[in-house]
């Protein structure tokens, strides 16, 4: 059976994503150096937060799906699979 924690390619999308949330990590850091606001702080590091798990969604669900065509492929069942993927899923929480 195929592992969820096995080496995967990342596509540029996925990188791009994160450098999108890495651009808004900066840009908090550079709001806390103006001393900007705190409820502007956390609404940017809220958005950032909500990128990432987009991210850590979008990052499982492609592993998930090469994991479970290998799956089949080699003709075994996907359950255990898709079990690893949802608990990845919930320990991210």
């Amino acid at each position: 059976m195929e592992d969820v924690n096995k080496a995967t390619e990342y596509d540029q999308d996925v990188k791009n994503r994160l450098k999108r949330v890495e651009g808004q990590v900066r840009g908090v850091l550079k709001m806390m150096d103006e001393g900007k606001e705190c409820k502007d702080v956390v609404t940017q590091l809220s958005a950032a937060r909500s990128a990432m798990d987009r991210s850590l969604a979008y990052i499982v669900a492609k592993n998930l799906e090469t994991c479970i065509r290998d799956a089949e492929d080699q003709g075994h069942n996907a359950d255990d699979v898709i079990g690893e993927a949802i608990q990845m899923l919930v320990k991210s929480r």
